[in-house]
């Protein structure tokens, strides 16, 4: 379905992975993977992606230091290696990454949308009923 791509264009297949719990936040908030890694100040689905192309036992490395940098849920602690190794599992397999086509790939490393092919036509469009209204303007006189 073309449409849902337009209102959500990242890939599904790390929905799963990225709104998994961390835990809470020292206020009561929950932490999602998605949300932990915005405050590492990292694109989450970039990261998935990487991730899940790294292979299991590269991938729960990574997460793990990754968790280990975040301070933000005190309830990881000494337990981020183990809370890796729990949210590596559910990242999508390789073999589901490589299937994505051209542009389902672009929206992993940053995507162009409609919006440019859009603007560009309606600058085209601008510029002639400029030209228009110039020259009707002249010829009216």
């Amino acid at each position: 379905m073309r449409g849902t791509t337009i209102l959500n264009p990242n890939p599904p297949e790390f929905e799963r992975f990225l709104f998994a719990s961390v835990g809470e936040d020292r206020n009561g908030s929950a932490v999602t993977v998605l949300s932990a890694l915005a405050r590492l100040e990292l694109d989450p689905w970039s990261e998935s992606a990487d991730l899940a192309i790294l292979g299991d036992e590269a991938a729960h490395k990574r997460l793990g230091e990754l968790l280990a940098k975040f301070k933000d849920v005190p309830s990881l602690g000494n337990d981020h290696g183990k809370m890796a190794k729990e949210l590596s599992l559910l990242l999508p397999e390789q073999a589901a990454i490589r299937s994505f086509n051209g542009s389902a790939s672009l929206a992993l490393v940053g995507r162009r949308g409609p919006g440019r092919a859009l603007w560009t036509i309606l600058t085209f469009v601008f510029v002639l009923f400029q030209l228009w209204m110039l020259v009707g303007s002249g010829v009216a006189k």
